[in-house]
């Protein structure tokens, strides 16, 4: 008796695997390099995964020069200059902040220093040291401080809030050096959710971001975590802010993709739902963020942000023409969400960028058939 219920239970999840099974013979997937099926992105002209540069969502070439140049002799005042040439309420700021930043940060993480060593960013000390009222510096340190306590540190422990409160004080004083810059209020958004500061607080904090740019993208994604489920919100919380920001975006403002961000903050870890990318939840919000991008100014740096992600949900979507649309534009950066969360930016895009090509080509596509 025993064997026949074991028979039967056999043939049973053979009728519950043999339906998955011819659909993942089916289905786009990976092979390895060599292989006869095997797309190769570098037929449509992307860079190779060593190439692609992580510091940044998108190009910048006066950014990416003062970055190497600041990175190879150690002297900040090229970066200094770069900053005070940078329209104060722009985007650009935003990201050049965050890039310089970051950049110091990577370097102190690489060279650590020691009792004969120079320890790495000792430029953004110089900077610091010898120009104290410059506001440009001032932000930047403030960010730095911020991605030091969420590189190197825990939430919630002693050593994550004595960096976070070093940051604040940071960032209070570089609000006082460029009053109607929004950067050191955007750069405290993330200071008072790794702090845990209470509503009001932060709301009292967004509202002196809206009186000094009340459009800017970069503010709006560094607002968001705040109140998401895993943070000090919900997902009602979060999805109202995203789609309130969307129902105020001008004409031609990346706002109206803040929905998808939303959307991907709050995705399951493990999704159990068949076609949960093309639901109507999804479907809105990236409908949304493809107007954002096709209405955009071409010189709208925060648009990198925005066609990144969608790149991540139009490949989970399965909408593999549209994936390759938004490559065109933004391969060759991956300095942004979702690649971001991963320990190797790189690879994870690329592999992204692979399934993208697989599948347009799955379905007839080829480089001949891509608008350029």
């Amino acid at each position: 008796m025993e064997i026949l219920w074991v028979l039967i239970a056999l043939v049973m999840l053979g009728f519950v695997l043999l339906p998955v099974l011819r659909r993942r013979r089916s289905a786009v997937g990976l092979v390895p390099p060599g292989h006869p099926d095997a797309a190769d992105p570098a037929n449509y002209g992307f860079a190779r995964e060593e190439e692609l540069d992580v510091r940044m969502p998108g190009p910048d070439q006066d950014l990416l020069d003062v970055l190497d140049l600041v990175q190879r002799t150690q002297d900040y005042r090229a970066a200094q200059q770069l900053l005070a040439g940078t329209e104060a309420d722009g985007e650009r700021r935003w990201q050049r902040v965050q890039a310089f930043a970051g950049a110091a940060s990577l370097e102190l993480q690489q060279r650590p220093g020691g009792v004969d060593a120079v320890p790495g960013g000792q430029w953004l000390r110089v900077w610091r040291a010898e120009a104290p009222k410059d506001a440009g510096g001032a932000a930047v340190h403030a960010e730095f401080l911020v991605q030091q306590a969420w590189r190197t540190a825990t939430p919630g422990t002693d050593e994550f809030r004595i960096i976070m409160e070093e940051a604040k004080a940071a960032c209070g004083e570089a609000a006082l050096l460029a009053p109607g810059d929004p950067v050191p209020y955007i750069v405290e958004l993330s200071v008072a959710r790794g702090l845990a500061c209470p509503r009001e607080e932060f709301e009292q904090l967004w509202l002196k971001i809206l009186d000094r740019a009340p459009a800017h993208m970069g503010a709006h994604l560094a607002a968001l975590p705040y109140w998401c489920e895993k943070w000090h919100g919900s997902r009602e919380l979060a999805y109202s802010f995203a789609e309130a920001a969307a129902a105020r975006a001008p004409q031609g403002s990346m706002l109206a993709a803040m929905p998808l961000f939303a959307v991907f903050e709050h995705l399951p870890e493990v999704n159990l739902v068949s076609g949960f990318y093309q639901s109507e939840v999804v479907t809105r919000a990236v409908h949304g963020a493809l107007h954002a991008v096709h209405s955009a100014r071409p010189d709208d740096p925060t648009q990198a942000h925005v066609r990144h992600l969608l790149v991540f949900f139009l490949v989970r979507g399965e909408r593999w023409a549209e994936a390759m649309n938004q490559l065109m534009v933004i391969d060759g950066h991956v300095g942004a969400l979702p690649w971001t969360l991963s320990p190797d930016p790189a690879a994870e895009f690329a592999v992204y960028r692979a399934l993208a090509v697989a599948g347009y080509e799955a379905n007839g596509g080829s480089p001949a058939t891509l608008p350029h």
